[in-house]
């Protein structure tokens, strides 16, 4: 393949805020602060970076594209989470046979998702 996955930016109104959050959610640090975009060292081996760059308009209406974590126990993350600014915004719980996930969102509204095979 002549591409592979880098990096995966997200618009938003307080880049550095935004960063705090994922960097916490994530376990990594800022890498780079540029003001206006800020991007995380990847997470571990593999993982794909997160970068967060300004934006003057606000976000409106429903994500177009989101990011989906995995883990072992997905109410314990959920909980760890919501306590870092996270909002829970919906459970998928049963309705893919094998899956079960969470929608939430971060603490500018971006929505994505925490989901646990079973």
């Amino acid at each position: 393949m002549g591409i592979r996955m880098g990096m995966v930016t997200i618009d938003c109104a307080d880049p550095q805020k935004l960063a705090a959050f994922w960097s916490a959610a994530v376990d990594t640090a800022v890498a780079q602060d540029w003001g206006e975009f800020v991007m995380l060292a990847p997470a571990g081996e593999g993982q794909v970076r997160l970068a967060f760059q300004k934006v003057p308009e606000p976000k409106v209406g429903k994500n177009r594209v989101h990011v989906d974590f995995e883990t072992n126990d997905r109410v314990a993350e959920v909980e760890r989470l919501v306590s870092l600014g996270a909002s829970v915004a919906y459970d998928q719980v049963g309705v893919v046979p094998g899956l079960d996930w969470t929608t939430l969102a971060d603490p500018e509204g971006n929505v994505f998702c925490v989901g646990q095979a079973h």
